[in-house]
């Protein structure tokens, strides 16, 4: 499925683009709104590690690349095609010269993009600034990619030496081949900004090259709205040459409670769902029956697995969680089936049985491998391990702190844990639900015990899951915030796999080294892996080309609204939600 960095490519984009688009689609206008569970914790683009950032960045800046939302390939984005050398060390990408930023009260106009605008993103997130932790997107991108990152952000330079424009031309130059960098750079943290904006200290105020326009944040009964506009100059057309985006506003509503989703959804409010309240799975399903079978429907329903797992994480600077035994007995006493049957009500992929990488996610991926390293339920075995630990029966074993985002399930699977832990070792766990900025903002600076998690894949690689685990993204001293392994998980026999994997041209090899690295952690057992996740999924059938994916993102920039004919529906009802 992927394209390897060796092939020098030039990619054609679905959309065309036109230096005059004057035509409107003719369903073009209306909103889409859309609940999200919690606030996006930064809308600093290169700062972006969490699902909801990602969801509102996404579609206001831009990057060189995106991913396409049904095969998740690479595709042009701001630059229009690429060229990489035969050794992989080299990209060349050229830029669109009619892509605009969004008009704005900083320059006093829109301004046309140039190459350096791209030099100037990529530079601020490598900038190190006093007092604040490395940006995401240096730690986890450039740092150990682009030639001369490193040494800008430790003063040794005055510019990145592996960044070179000429003309519309911008030459990236790497340390090392990365079958994914093209992927990367996709990432909403890659995104390129406005360095007007930045200067002006308004960078929160998303000023952009994307389909849509940051408007406002605002309250409106009792929930956080923020809301995103039309950019009626964005630089592509569909191929008929309608101006894109068709809607005129997108509506992301802050909602933590999935009952009050549903029940926002139900009255109209929202026209997409994510994730149906497991007690009311089967009243919603049932007592709907007519709205999903009519012709055309009113509802559609897609149940999908995703690029998704849920785990807890140990805080291996912490005692007694230092002791490999007491990780594996933790992880042998956990119950996962009970967790999925009484808690989600079967609302998941399957049981986390082997690694963090989804069992079923990459085809030729030797997940039975994986899975000789993984936990199965064995209260027996639990038991051994925690005694030759020094804690028979629990006996000293202090409680237990597990820290977790309250809103939708969390709270009652920690709960669930909670209990398996007292009854199957007689450790006591202490609840701690926080908020899910307070939750991340604890692990990242080491304070907790277990902490939930989970991951959805930036990409299609198993290197989305396992850079998690990386000890290269650790920092030295222990006191300072780790932004991406935040078990502090360090194992150079890991680290050596994960860059053998990372610099293979071979998809075989690359996946046979992940699948190493993969067993060499879980043997470590940092990780206790709960489940993998899916998703069902409720829109109304009017909202077209919402495509759905594994990796749960949304490209809203030729979604639009409108009825179904029988006739049409009849025609099209092979196609839908694909």
């Amino acid at each position: 499925m992927k394209k390897y960095l060796y092939i020098i490519c030039t990619l054609a984009i679905f959309f065309s683009s036109c230096t005059e688009k004057t035509k409107t689609f003719e369903y073009a206008g209306g909103t889409f709104a859309y609940a999200i569970s919690h606030e996006p914790t930064t809308l600093l683009a290169r700062k972006v590690t969490d699902v909801y950032s990602a969801s509102v960045v996404y579609q206001v800046l831009e990057g060189l690349t995106c991913l396409d939302p049904t095969t998740l390939e690479p595709q042009p984005s701001l630059a229009d095609s690429w060229t990489i050398s035969e050794d992989g060390l080299t990209v060349v990408f050229n830029i669109k010269k009619d892509v605009y930023f969004h008009a704005n009260d900083v320059t006093g106009e829109e301004r046309l993009l140039t190459p350096e605008d791209i030099v100037y993103s990529i530079e601020l997130a490598c900038k190190q600034t006093m007092g604040e932790e490395p940006s995401s997107a240096y730690s986890g991108i450039y740092k150990d990619l682009i030639e001369g990152a490193e040494e800008y952000y430790l003063g040794q330079a005055d510019h990145v030496s592996g960044l070179k424009v000429e003309g519309h031309n911008l030459t990236i130059r790497l340390r090392k081949p990365d079958a994914s960098f093209l992927d990367k750079l996709a990432s909403p943290n890659a995104s390129v900004v406005l360095k007007e904006a930045v200067e002006a200290g308004r960078e929160t105020d998303l000023i952009g090259t994307g389909p849509f326009m940051f408007k406002q944040y605002r309250d409106k009964d009792e929930n956080t709205e923020i809301v995103l506009v039309k950019n009626p100059k964005y630089h592509l057309s569909d191929d008929a040459g309608n101006q894109l985006p068709y809607l005129d506003t997108l509506l992301f509503i802050v909602e933590s409670k999935s009952l009050r989703q549903l029940e926002m959804f139900e009255e109209g409010r929202i026209q997409l769902i994510e994730g149906l309240p497991p007690t009311r799975i089967t009243n919603m399903l049932e007592g709907r029956m007519n709205d999903f079978n009519s012709s055309p429907p009113k509802l559609l329903l897609k149940r999908k697995p995703l690029l998704a797992t849920q785990y807890y994480e140990f805080n291996l600077l912490k005692e007694p969680f230092t002791d490999i035994r007491v990780r594996k007995a933790i992880n042998y006493a956990v119950d996962r089936e009970d967790i999925i049957r009484n808690v989600l009500n079967n609302q998941a992929h399957s049981v986390g049985d082997a690694g963090i990488v989804p069992p079923a996610a990459f085809s030729g991926y030797n997940a039975k491998e994986v899975r000789k390293h993984g936990y199965s339920f064995d209260p027996e075995k639990a038991k051994r391990l925690l005694a030759e630990a020094g804690f028979p029966n629990g006996d000293g074993f202090p409680t237990i702190d597990l820290k977790f985002n309250l809103g939708t399930i969390h709270s009652a699977v920690a709960d669930q844990f909670a209990k398996q832990m007292k009854k199957y070792l007689n450790i006591n766990v202490n609840l701690d639900g926080l908020s899910f900025e307070d939750k991340l903002e604890s692990q990242r600076n080491a304070e907790g015990q277990i902490t939930r998690t989970s991951w959805y894949a930036d990409y299609y690689s198993p290197e989305t899951f396992l850079m998690n685990f990386y000890g290269k993204y650790v920092p030295e001293n222990p006191h300072e915030p780790s932004l991406l392994n935040l078990s502090r998980y360090m194992n150079d026999d890991f680290d050596r796999a994960m860059d053998m994997a990372t610099t293979s041209g071979d998809l075989a090899e690359r996946y046979a080294y992940f699948v190493e690295a993969e067993g060499i952690m879980m043997d470590e057992a940092p990780i206790i892996v709960l489940w993998y996740e899916e998703t069902i999924k409720l829109t109304y059938s009017n909202v077209r080309n919402l495509r759905l994916n594994e990796m749960n993102f949304y490209q809203f920039r030729d979604v639009y609204i409108k009825e179904w004919s029988e006739e049409e529906f009849r025609e099209a009802n092979e196609n839908l939600l694909q």
